[in-house]
């Protein structure tokens, strides 16, 4: 690791500041975002969370891009809160898979206090396979945080989702205050705070750099920073729109790299879609987490053979799980995923010599 300049942590960025960042030119951005990366991170390492739905639909908020909204037509089959010893379950496998964080979701809008109970029993039986916890549940009360925080959890997800300006077109029901006060409760109980955003909502760059400087605007850094790039869902109504630019989506990472350099900077919805390529090029950028496992809540994930097989390309290692068990099933994941690349090159090849 490079050594780290006393300037670096800032909670002071201006607009103007954040906004030069953007508009740098793109390798200028890469090197820099790069240079500060390894300046906090261990390069070449990626560190693996699994995100569970434990409850699933009918939420009443209007978030304009979620699925599990009850004012949108999705198809989404509503589905109790899951019973503990199945969360259980679900997080052995991920664990087994080299996660070392499980996420547990829940479409409230905020929990009952009754709800809590069953939450704070998941949090301690996951917790005591050795995984760090973290829960999204909606806004969160103080006491709620602090009952959250006496069952150790670790991190609490709550996003910002996009900028204050922008904020209202994509959500009615709660406001950007609300978003912050249940951050400053979660802090407060000494629970670690996980909050991003959204981006290819049809939000302008200025709106991107404005959620960062938000974020980076914190009395404390969010220790995760969740980059979202907008799965479109059919039934809500940001299913149709324009897709971001990927550039435009690692100049995001990049960024929040560099004013959040302590943070971990997460990989999150979105990666189906995504190349290779672009996630590598996200990588050098400064994402040091991802998603890891078939699902996200409710939407698509890459399936794990292709991100091991990926990082193994890549050179990248598991954070927590550097073994030579691992580095053998990567090896194996990477022969597999490049041999069915290869047959698929030489299906299109040869359908074109056919044409």
């Amino acid at each position: 690791m490079t050594p780290a300049a006393s300037n670096d942590i800032r909670h002071d960025w201006t607009r103007a500041e954040v906004q030069f960042l953007f508009d740098l030119p793109f390798m200028d951005l890469m090197f820099q975002a790069q240079q500060m990366h390894r300046r906090y991170h261990q390069p070449n390492t990626v560190q693996l969370s699994t995100l569970l739905s434990i409850k699933t639909g009918a939420c009443p908020e209007d978030c304009a891009y979620c699925p599990q909204s009850v004012r949108f037509e999705t198809g989404l089959a509503k589905e109790p809160l899951m019973e503990v010893r199945a969360v259980v379950e679900a997080a052995r496998e991920a664990k087994a898979g080299g996660a070392t964080r499980f996420c547990m979701g829940a479409a409230w809008r905020s929990p009952k206090d009754k709800d809590l109970l069953k939450v704070e029993a998941m949090v301690r039986e996951v917790k005591s396979l050795g995984l760090e916890t973290c829960v999204t549940l909606g806004m969160l009360k103080d006491h709620q945080a602090q009952r959250l925080a006496d069952a150790g959890l670790d991190y609490y997800n709550h996003n910002l989702d996009t900028s204050p300006e922008y904020y209202e077109k994509i959500i009615t029901t709660r406001t950007y205050e609300d978003r912050l006060d249940t951050l400053a409760n979660v802090r407060a109980a000494g629970v670690k705070v996980c909050s991003g955003g959204i981006v290819g909502m049809g939000e302008e760059q200025h709106d991107r750099s404005e959620l960062l400087r938000q974020l980076a605007s914190l009395p404390e850094h969010p220790d995760s920073v969740p980059i979202n790039n907008l799965v479109q869902v059919e039934g809500t109504p940001l299913n149709g729109g324009d897709k971001l630019d990927p550039l435009d989506f690692v100049r995001t990472i990049a960024v929040a790299r560099l004013t959040m350099p302590k943070a971990a900077v997460r990989l999150s919805a979105g990666r189906t879609e995504m190349s290779d390529e672009l996630q590598a090029l996200c990588f050098m950028a400064g994402a040091n987490s991802i998603f890891y496992g078939d699902k996200l809540l409710t939407t698509e994930n890459p399936q794990n053979l292709r991100d091991r097989a990926l990082l193994a390309r890549l050179g990248m290692q598991i954070e927590g799980k550097v073994t030579t068990e691992v580095a053998i099933g990567d090896r194996e994941a990477c022969a597999v995923q490049c041999e069915h690349q290869h047959e698929q090159a030489h299906q299109q090849t040869h359908e074109h010599a056919a044409a």
